[in-house]
């Protein structure tokens, strides 16, 4: 088959004019002429997306990246037709590491797919194509699979998120299988309430299916003072970049309300050395032994080497593999007695494609270290982004829990991304305003949303206010266009006045949702000194939540200071004589 059958015009959701760098075409590996549509209604209706190629599309070809294994399947995977139905529409198949076998993206025969921020590094595999897809704007969301971290190590080192759902909630049937009892169907999107409204649309038990599961997922969020388990051993491999990146997660997290607690990292490494390093290789082996038999020769290396030395194990050995399996699964589940959430890097460095291509097996093995125990004891990860590292390259964490807590793990993870203040993808585009988490409950009677404006901030002088009160940093946002902002003379600490004004003649203001349980909001509300009160404020997405507002008659004569755009860039942009400057 040809390599690809379209390589199309870009999504409108596309990469900024001007220096944007030309797009990877290799990231696909076929492309139809029109995109596969939906039923144009349903909760994902208007987005686009991608399958990985180890994924069924009836009519396009499956290879798996490797050529010799294509076969054109009659029936779309159980995932493909749920996100059809749900109104989504397909534009293509992506490239991957061959058989899903890799965290990198260099083992293919259709191309390197290169990392979206610096075309010499790796984009972090198998599922390389489709975050490459998502980071690049050339798709809403994407499909890829995960078995060792190949749903989560391409969205960390691309600035996406990568949600690996609890294993059995969305099925495998029509996926080629890497390592059957341990695949996942991930989903890369550049926001993580996209990925949720995805994995709504997606999950369901599937009766042909032998792994799909019945799961009940947890339905209210963690607490809004959690405790977040971090590794008691980090490996960076000498990259002091990203080493200092996650220090900079955990004090992120912990503003968002976690108490850091260090946690023996030692039966999830052991758990992850087995995936590779014991009989349970046997299942990659497994998965597509009939072929591999017959036409070993037409699979790349290394590929090849990891899938022929499963074949030599005997059921003996996986029987101890097995056992020394639980034995770590056993250790590590005492884990949750003490955590809520376990905090990790998503991949500990980055390699450019030279380095990885020279040494593929230890630095693909290197890019596992926080990926790999995950499927294996039956956890479920998101990957999000943190930061932008000083060589311009993304750093990511992955929050992980246990079976059942995807909902939670991505109302957190929506909370951390939102903090970090990082654009979409490589898009440069700002995030959009926080989105409910499809499947997860709030409780009106138990918590409140308030929006801060001005010294109630994060960082601000009267911010203690909100955090010995136990709220916590929902989002960072503005107003809707109807608002001015003003300094009131007079106040210490210096505070801002808003007042809402008639349409066209306001602007958006910078403001910050914090929740708070309501039995404190009383009291909070009592130590706001007139001219101040709390009302309702319009944020940009036409949702409403109780914030700060202030008396009309005292702004007579105050300072307008709306073109600043919120508090903190006019308090910043003030002299040392206090006369602000633009």
């Amino acid at each position: 088959m040809a390599q690809t059958e379209k390589h199309g015009p870009v999504h409108p959701c596309q990469l900024p004019a001007g220096d944007a760098p030309a797009l990877a075409p290799q990231a696909w590996i076929s492309r139809p002429a029109q995109a596969l549509a939906g039923s144009g209604t349903g909760a994902l209706a208007g987005l686009t997306f991608a399958a990985k190629d180890n994924i069924d599309v009836a009519g396009l070809p499956t290879t798996a990246a490797c050529p010799a294994f294509s076969y054109r399947p009659a029936e779309h995977a159980f995932v493909v037709r749920r996100l059809l139905d749900a109104g989504s529409s397909l534009l293509g198949k992506t490239n991957l590491d061959q058989f899903a076998c890799g965290l990198n993206g260099t083992r293919s025969p259709y191309g390197v797919v290169p990392n979206a921020f610096d075309p010499r590094y790796v984009s972090g595999g198998s599922s390389s194509g489709s975050a490459y897809a998502v980071a690049t704007g050339q798709v809403d969301f994407a499909l890829g699979t995960d078995t060792a971290g190949s749903g989560r190590v391409p969205a960390g080192l691309n600035n996406i998120v990568g949600f690996k759902p609890s294993k059995g909630l969305i099925s495998t049937r029509g996926v080629v299988p890497a390592a059957q009892s341990v695949d996942c169907v991930s989903i890369f999107a550049r926001t993580v309430a996209t990925a949720a409204r995805v994995l709504h649309a997606a999950m369901g038990y599937d009766a042909l299916d032998p792994y799909s599961r019945r799961l009940e997922l947890a339905s209210s969020p963690l607490p809004a003072r959690f405790r977040f388990g971090v590794p008691s051993e980090l490996q960076f491999f000498g990259d002091k970049a990203a080493e200092d990146a996650f220090q900079r997660a955990i004090t992120q997290l912990h503003e968002l309300g976690g108490a850091p607690i260090i946690i023996d990292y030692a039966p999830l490494a052991g758990a992850a050395a087995l995936l590779y390093e014991s009989a349970l290789v046997a299942e990659r082996y497994a998965a597509v032994r009939d072929f591999f038999d017959a036409h070993e020769d037409q699979v790349l290396e290394p590929v090849r080497g990891i899938m022929a030395s499963g074949r030599g194990q005997s059921a003996a050995d996986v029987f101890q593999a097995q056992t020394r399996l639980r034995i770590f699964a056993q250790q590590a589940a005492g884990i949750w007695n003490d955590i809520d959430v376990l905090l990790v890097p998503t991949a500990p460095t980055h390699y450019t494609i030279a380095q990885m291509q020279a040494d593929p097996l230890a630095l693909n093995r290197n890019l596992g270290v926080y990926t790999n125990f995950v499927n294996l004891l039956d956890y479920a990860a998101i990957s999000v982004p943190s930061s932008m590292r000083a060589d311009g390259l993304p750093f990511g964490i992955t929050l992980i829990g246990p079976c059942g807590s995807d909902w939670q793990l991505a109302e957190l993870s929506q909370r951390f991304h939102h903090a970090s203040g990082l654009a979409q993808g490589a898009l440069g585009k700002p995030l959009p305003a926080p989105q409910a988490i499809a499947g997860l409950q709030s409780d009106p009677m138990t918590a409140i949303k308030v929006a801060v404006v001005g010294a109630h901030l994060s960082g601000m002088p009267l911010n203690l206010q909100l955090t010995e009160r136990h709220a916590v940093l929902v989002a960072r946002t503005e107003t809707a266009p109807d608002y001015k902002l003003f300094a009131l003379p007079g106040t210490f600490p210096p505070k801002p006045g808003l007042l809402r004004v008639a349409p066209g003649l306001g602007t958006r203001i910078a403001v910050e949702v914090w929740e708070m349980p309501l039995v404190h909001f009383g009291s909070f509300v009592a130590l706001i000194p007139a001219p101040l009160g709390v009302g309702t404020l319009m944020l940009s997405d036409g949702s409403t939540v109780q914030g700060f507002i202030c008396e009309p008659q005292a702004l007579e004569g105050a300072q307008d200071i709306s073109a600043w755009g919120g508090w903190r860039a006019y308090m910043a942009s003030r002299s040392l004589d206090g006369t602000p400057t633009p």
